[in-house]
């Protein structure tokens, strides 16, 4: 049985062990300095689709896969009421499958909508965009570079079948 003076001797050693989490807390801190180079990220807003929100259709499909698909409701649609976005998937026979898929794109549609360049798919347009931009670039230094050595060239060099006038 523990006494009042047991439960004191029991505070006292508790308390009169060194506290390292905040040795351990200020050297992280310290560690943490920001970083002049590091970019500043944009507050990515998250999507959360609510049910109420969302309106789920099951039509009949159409297209290739013969009479199985035009018979079965396996095609989803989803439409977002609060944006007016709709997705429609019937990427598989299968309606959870499709029903999955097109929960994804809706989710990644709503996230372009809101965040911008700052969401997943605006981030790869713009890697793709900046791509293409370097290319471009690299083709018109070559070609421009190009010119300039046959503009400097004083004698015109003639194909097999070009003579000289």
């Amino acid at each position: 049985m523990t006494t009042a003076d047991d439960n004191k001797d029991i505070q006292t050693i508790s308390s009169s062990a060194p506290d390292t989490s905040t040795n351990v807390n200020s050297k992280a801190n310290a560690k943490s300095k920001p970083n002049s180079k590091t970019k500043r990220k944009t507050p990515v807003e998250p999507v959360i689709l609510q049910e109420k929100d969302i309106d789920e259709k099951h039509i009949r499909g159409s297209g290739n896969g013969g009479q199985k698909i035009n018979k079965t409701s396996s095609c989803v649609q989803l439409m977002h009421r609060p944006t007016g976005t709709i997705v429609v998937c019937q990427d598989t026979r299968f309606l959870q499958q499709n029903r999955k898929i097109a929960y994804k794109r809706l989710k990644e549609k709503l996230d372009l909508q809101i965040n911008g360049t700052a969401s997943k798919i605006g981030k790869k347009v713009e890697k793709l965009r900046a791509r293409k931009h370097k290319q471009r670039q690299r083709a018109k230094k070559k070609y421009q570079q190009k010119e300039v050595a046959e503009s400097d060239d004083p004698e015109q060099t003639f194909g097999p079948c070009d003579t000289e006038r």
